[in-house]
């Protein structure tokens, strides 16, 4: 088959059914070069086990990222600042991570000169809109293609065309079709039976959790705070990635973690979505736990509403936007304070802070005690109230029936 002479397609691979069978249906069906870039955002895969099996299914070259230090640094540490959760429960684990693979895609397609990227996302998905409108963002001159979406190929169809090419899947069959994907963040399931809402998930689905009615146990850590940014678990300087592998760990020992909801996509359906994100959860409940002791008030209530926001815009695609640029300075903003420590507690099923403390917190013991050395004013509060009120009494004395 001739070459394409546009340059190779760089493709996000991940070494999973679609981008199989994607770079088999690039190279034979259409007959483009196919460069398969792989980035390591912590997934605990071996790639370059994986970057042979792209050679195997077609590829020219497949190419393997160490984009963890990245995606904690550019990527995690603002969604922690921001509490980011979609729908007040998932803690973004994909879709933190296909901007920076966006990213990474319009490096690799300049440095060899390719005027196409790809990916293997489906029409219903909502990675589609994550790689697309972050690649045109970022450069918009280049092709995007998207065979699987092109083809609407079912999961069972996908799966018998690499059986009939004989595509190497790892593992994944029509008895067990789970759509994997996972990172330092958390761990995605989807298909298969876990498409049927009223039914439970299968153990066999989970990797990284204990069944909460099955594990025991309970244990404490402590995880330190700069600037909003998880450091350190009992006083032992980790970074941010050392503090979620920990909670990830501890976590997911005593069933804590799971998440399963009917989420809203981006393209208008629901979907039934399963997590496993121990230690994301955990990150986030300690984060807001030490911003209610070191906020202003106001501060802290309109930051709340803002972080829904955030987190939308992060699910939708829109990491290079000029409103999540902007919301990322005001959370920033909020943050200088928000250093100190925060105890957790975890027992099955269950995550729960139990102490926290700050140089600069806000919690003022003189002013909230009930005990002797109150410093609070009493006085004031007559004053305060008689005033809070006024407007309530004047409605009242104009409109009320006496």
């Amino acid at each position: 088959m001739t070459r394409s002479p546009a340059g190779p397609v760089v493709l996000a691979y991940s070494g999973g059914l679609d981008t199989t069978v994607t770079v088999h249906r690039l190279v034979h069906e259409q007959g483009r070069p196919v460069v398969a870039l792989l980035a390591d955002v912590g997934q605990g895969e071996d790639l370059p086990a994986l970057a042979e099996r792209a050679l195997a299914a077609g590829a020219d070259d497949a190419v393997v990222v160490d984009a963890r230090d990245r995606f904690a640094a550019e990527f995690l540490v603002p969604a922690v600042r921001a509490n980011a959760l979609y729908e007040g429960r998932y803690p973004l684990v994909s879709a933190l991570s296909r901007p920076l693979i966006a990213q990474l895609l319009v490096e690799e397609a300049r440095r060899r000169g390719a005027s196409a990227v790809a990916h293997g996302c489906t029409g219903k998905g909502n990675d589609q809109v994550r790689f697309e409108v972050s690649c045109g963002a970022l450069a918009p001159e280049l092709e995007i293609l998207a065979p699987v979406r092109d083809s609407a190929m079912s999961r069972p169809e996908a799966i018998s065309y690499a059986d009939k090419h004989g595509l190497e899947l790892g593992g994944i069959t029509e008895a067990k079709p789970w759509s994997v994907d996972q990172n330092l963040w958390g761990r995605t399931i989807e298909a298969g039976v876990l498409e049927d809402p009223w039914l439970a998930p299968p153990e066999d689905a989970f990797e990284w959790t204990a069944s909460p009615a099955t594990a025991s146990g309970t244990s404490e850590l402590v995880v330190g705070f700069e600037a909003g940014v998880p450091v350190t678990v009992d006083g032992a300087e980790v970074g941010l990635a050392g503090v979620v592998a920990t909670l990830n760990r501890a976590g997911g020992q005593v069933g804590f973690g799971r998440v399963d909801m009917l989420e809203n996509r981006r393209v208008g359906i629901k979907s039934r979505e399963v997590y496993e994100v121990p230690g994301a959860l955990a990150v986030i409940a300690a984060h807001r736990d030490l911003e209610d002791l070191t906020l202003d008030r106001d501060v802290l209530h309109e930051k709340a509403r803002l972080d829904i926001r955030y987190a939308e815009l992060v699910y939708d695609g829109l990491w290079f936007s000029p409103l999540k640029s902007a919301l990322d300075a005001f959370v920033a903003e909020t943050q200088a304070a928000v250093t100190g420590e925060v105890r957790l507690e975890l027992s099955p099923g269950r995550c729960q802070p139990t102490g926290r403390r700050a140089e600069r917190a806000l919690y003022r013991p003189d002013l909230a005690t009930y005990d002797t050395g109150d410093a609070f004013d009493h006085d004031a509060g007559r004053g305060f109230v008689s005033l809070w009120g006024l407007p309530a009494r004047t409605w009242a004395r104009v409109h009320g029936d006496g």
